[in-house]
């Protein structure tokens, strides 16, 4: 499985559905990706969900560039703080364009 730190998803399965995260990391033996949005799944407790039940809206081409974001991708775990503000200045970004 390949390396999905720093992609923000669209969960489309589950009770969190349409809900926005960013993958904070994968979990390699089971194959899930690790997910936490800052508020109701911190980075200490991130949510496990498959591949197939999300929705990349970014990737490894179109990263989205933002000061957690890139903390995350260098290995620096961002705060709560950080990480829901980064969530917020997407869907800002992206509602607009």
């Amino acid at each position: 499985m390949q390396d999905y730190t720093g992609w923000i998803v669209r969960a489309t399965a589950g009770r969190e559905q349409g809900e926005l995260f960013c993958v904070v990391g994968v979990d390699q033996e089971q194959g899930k990706l690790l997910l936490a949005d800052g508020k109701h799944r911190r980075m200490a407790c991130p949510k496990r969900k498959k591949l197939g039940h999300v929705e990349t809206l970014s990737d490894h081409l179109h990263m989205y560039q933002h000061p957690a974001i890139q903390k995350l991708r260098e290995g620096i775990p961002p705060s709560n703080k950080e990480l829901r503000r980064a969530l917020a200045a997407f869907r800002a970004e992206h509602k607009e364009g």
